[in-house]
């Protein structure tokens, strides 16, 4: 459910909302596909497809996930 500080003044008397608007530090984000959503799913991939097994050392891991991040120097 998206509440906006305007959402008070139905709850409590404007004094007291604007006091407790005065508190509050809000962070807009997006409904749908924020970036911690889409990262935690590019992890689940990730882990589910290459790294469900042991890695040996630090090559075969770098070679195992290169092709996830084909942009990124690891």
């Amino acid at each position: 459910m998206y509440h906006k500080p305007a959402s008070l003044y139905k709850k409590y008397p404007p004094e007291e909302a604007r006091r407790i608007i005065k508190k509050l530090e809000i962070h807009y984000t997006p409904k749908h596909g924020s970036w911690l959503d889409i990262a935690e799913i590019e992890l689940n991939i990730m882990t589910r497809q290459c790294l469900s097994r042991r890695i040996a050392d630090i090559e075969l891991l770098r070679s195992s996930i290169n092709p996830y991040f084909p942009h990124d120097n690891l």
